[in-house]
């Protein structure tokens, strides 16, 4: 029993996610948050946020400390006594050292400016990128609830042609009509299940591309909500172009962006200059070692014996003695070596370039090319963010003019069909001109829908450019 409501709540549970409906918001949030690409360019901000912490980390000092163990074989001198050592023996060193950049001609300052705008530029090409994949996810859910409403049409039209074709059937059985009429509705109704199959088809194919933009592997249990479009359209009104240019010109990132690769290029000129500047450094050392060759005096004994005789002005003989020292050695300790082998050094340099291949002058050269590189960069990126907008606008614009004419074409063909229906069953139209208007009817209802979504997505095109967040 226990295994058996467990099974039962298992299958509420899947059957409950699966009839999960993603809105558009879902989608895009969904999309942003799993992105590989998205991802991807998180982790180059994290580059540019530590080169920006390396650019500052720059300005302070660099210390280093080292040691080394070193054994000698055979006659050499030892460096801390400057004797030749007459066996083998062993030394120690240590050294601390530091240096400092005093003046480099302001490089450090300007690559740290630099770093800060490559930052910003990183942002707002993250920015750029969730824009350009929100637009995609909107495209690819609207292509979807597109499939939905022609699936929807085409299941309205059978059912029609079914209910046709059961009245033609009596009227053919009742000897009213000619068995020629429910032959043609039996091919017309075949020819709109093929329509289903085919639209069905293109529904599997819509939720499959979205739910790969949305990385859902399961996408055969993935489905969107069919949010009212209608009321969108009715609320349809449209600014001008300079209007929405002056709105996109403050909040789309591609402009600010080329403006910081302009900002980033005049700071690519100041560092090249700066290889022109002399440079001044500051730098100290401290340094100490030990060697085991090295000895100092342990004891010392004295002893006299008669070298020889002298004789004093007055003819006397005096002995002449020779002092005699014997010297014991012990090895200097390690403790003591460290204190009295010590030393220290401080040492300013200055570096003045003079010529080094013409090398930093062609950087310059190039620096004040690429600048200006970036000036046109900016004009041509304002252009082109004009020019989408002029595009999208008069696609609007055509849009919301086919939209209010396929309207009243599918008005006209609703009243046309109703009257070729309304003849038909009184049997003054034939077959025949009955399927004319029939799928007349039917493709009218097609291009109306068409222009709708048409209609929609030049309209959160525009909502898009002006900031606004993409709803449905």
């Amino acid at each position: 029993m226990k295994i058996f409501f467990i099974s039962i709540l298992s299958f509420i549970i899947i059957n409950t996610y699966s009839q999960e409906l993603w809105t558009l918001e879902k989608c895009i949030n969904h999309a942003i948050e799993n992105n590989i690409q998205i991802k991807t360019q998180e982790l180059s901000l994290e580059i540019n946020n530590n080169q920006l912490l390396q650019s500052k980390l720059g300005l302070l000092p660099s210390i280093s400390a080292g040691a080394s163990e070193s054994l000698t074989f055979g006659r050499s001198v030892d460096p801390f006594t400057n004797d030749f050592a007459p066996e083998n023996y062993n030394s120690t060193n240590f050294q601390v050292s530091s240096s400092i950049t005093l003046f480099n001609g302001l490089s450090q300052y300007n690559s740290i400016k630099k770093a800060e705008i490559n930052q910003k530029s990183g942002l707002l090409t993250l920015e750029k990128l969730k824009n350009d994949i929100t637009l995609n996810i909107t495209s690819a859910y609207l292509n979807v609830l597109f499939a939905i409403d022609l699936l929807n049409t085409a299941t309205e039209q059978k059912s029609i042609t079914e209910e046709q074709l059961e009245r033609t059937i009596k009227l053919v059985d009742a000897g009213s009509i000619s068995v020629k009429d429910r032959y043609e509705l039996e091919a017309q109704l075949a020819n709109e299940e093929l329509d289903i199959v085919n639209y069905e088809n293109q529904l599997n194919i819509s939720l499959l591309l979205l739910a790969q933009l949305l990385e859902i592997e399961d996408w055969e249990n993935f489905n969107i909500a069919s949010p009212n479009l209608d009321n969108i359209i009715t609320e349809s009104s449209l600014l001008s172009v300079n209007e929405i240019f002056n709105e996109a010109f403050t909040v789309m990132p591609q402009v600010e962006s080329s403006e910081l690769t302009y900002q980033s290029a005049i700071k690519d000129l100041q560092i090249s200059r700066s290889y022109l500047m002399p440079t001044l450094s500051l730098s100290a050392s401290y340094g100490t070692g030990y060697s085991s060759s090295r000895t100092m005096i342990d004891q010392m004994a004295q002893s006299q014996s008669i070298m020889g005789f002298v004789t004093d002005i007055n003819g006397n003989i005096l002995d002449v003695y020779q002092n005699t020292y014997n010297y014991t050695y012990k090895k200097q300790s390690f403790t003591s070596q460290l204190k009295e082998n010590a030393s220290a050094y401080v040492t300013f340099n200055l570096n003045i370039p003079i010529f080094n291949g013409w090398q930093s002058k062609t950087q310059i050269n190039n620096s004040k090319i690429y600048l200006e590189q970036s000036k046109y960069e900016i004009e041509q990126t304002k252009k082109d963010l004009l020019k989408e907008i002029q595009q999208v606008h008069s696609d609007a614009v055509s849009a919301i003019k086919k939209y209010y004419a396929t309207e009243k074409s599918l008005s006209a063909t609703s009243l046309s069909f109703e009257y070729s229906q309304k003849s038909y069953d009184e049997g003054v139209l034939n077959i025949t001109d009955y399927n004319i208007a029939k799928n007349n009817l039917a493709k009218a209802e097609i291009e109306l829908l068409k222009a709708k979504y048409e209609l929609v997505f030049k309209q959160k095109i525009l909502d898009f450019y002006r900031g606004r967040e993409i709803k449905l």
